[in-house]
């Protein structure tokens, strides 16, 4: 039978994780809410540009970019590939199953393209401390560009801009995708793969706007030589938003469930421990009867 000693000692322990994830919890709680703002407040104007983008599409369909799909169909479907892969983890642990859903997702990434030459991009510490220990080419990482909480647009542009140095410049990757976990709410996040480059001409535009006879005063290479930079820092800084979002819901109902399991544990110890105690009590009053009758 358990020391009585040792089982108070164990409820102590448990108090004390108790308090710790239920401070989190309240923490994480707070967190959420001003997460959940910034995304929400992130999607219309991230989903108006892609709209856009949708539309000039329509208006220049012969137009060539070196960010830009070509269309039409691929050449060449066998032809091994360099692809780059973002990866975005979180950088702090306790948040349930977040960060091992998005390695997943990566892991399985690259068994798809194990016949192409991929490359990592690795957002995040988990996603680093997991894919450094494997036979992976990891060309950059990003650490604490989420550990705060708060998504700077300066990490963001900096992401972007190296990103399509990558795929501009000399080192000529074929595509490049991005992992991330879209937010849908506390309890519910997924991850979800996007090809990031090159951009895809098909696009959701309103017909109505389609058939608006825009005039454009600027040439097809100053426009789209904005917009699709643009379009790339704003996938990447929504991606960063939303991971946010979904790491801090993650981890807020994982430390609202190990809270819950604490109090069941320190009721299963409290009860043994009374169990315990009246035994020894119980015990005791025979040693002292027995002792009575003897006498």
């Amino acid at each position: 039978m358990p020391n009585l000693k040792d089982l108070r000692r164990r409820v102590r322990a448990v108090q004390s994780t108790r308090q710790i994830t239920k401070a989190m919890k309240m923490v994480s709680s707070a967190k959420l809410r001003r997460a959940k703002e910034r995304v929400v407040a992130a999607r219309p104007y991230s989903d108006k540009m892609t709209r856009i983008f949708a539309d000039l599409n329509l208006r220049a369909p012969d137009y060539k970019h070196r960010l830009l799909a070509t269309g039409g169909a691929e050449a060449e479907p066998a032809k091994r590939q360099k692809v780059l892969l973002i990866l975005v983890t979180g950088d702090k642990g306790l948040c349930g199953g977040f960060n091992t859903n998005l390695i997943k997702a990566g892991r399985e990434f690259l068994r798809q393209h194990e016949k192409d030459e991929v490359e990592l991009v690795l957002v995040g510490r988990k996603g680093v401390d997991f894919f450094r220990r494997r036979p992976v080419t990891i060309r950059r990482q990003y650490l604490n560009v989420t550990a705060s909480g708060l998504v700077s647009l300066n990490d963001a542009r900096k992401i972007a801009d190296e990103t399509i140095a990558d795929f501009a410049g000399e080192e000529d990757f074929d595509k490049v995708f991005l992992i991330y976990s879209v937010f849908k709410s506390a309890l519910s996040s997924h991850p979800v793969t996007e090809q990031l480059l090159p951009v895809g001409r098909s696009g959701e535009a309103a017909p109505t706007e389609a058939l608006v006879n825009y005039v454009y005063e600027q040439s097809p290479d100053e426009i789209f030589g904005r917009l699709l930079p643009n379009l790339i820092l704003t996938t990447i800084y929504r991606a960063l938003l939303e991971s946010v979002a979904s790491e801090t819901g993650s981890r807020m109902t994982a430390m609202e469930a190990a809270t819950k399991n604490a109090d069941d544990v320190i009721s299963k110890l409290t009860l043994t421990m009374n169990r315990v105690r009246q035994a020894a009590i119980t015990r005791d009053i025979i040693e002292v009867v027995s002792g009575a009758e003897a006498l």
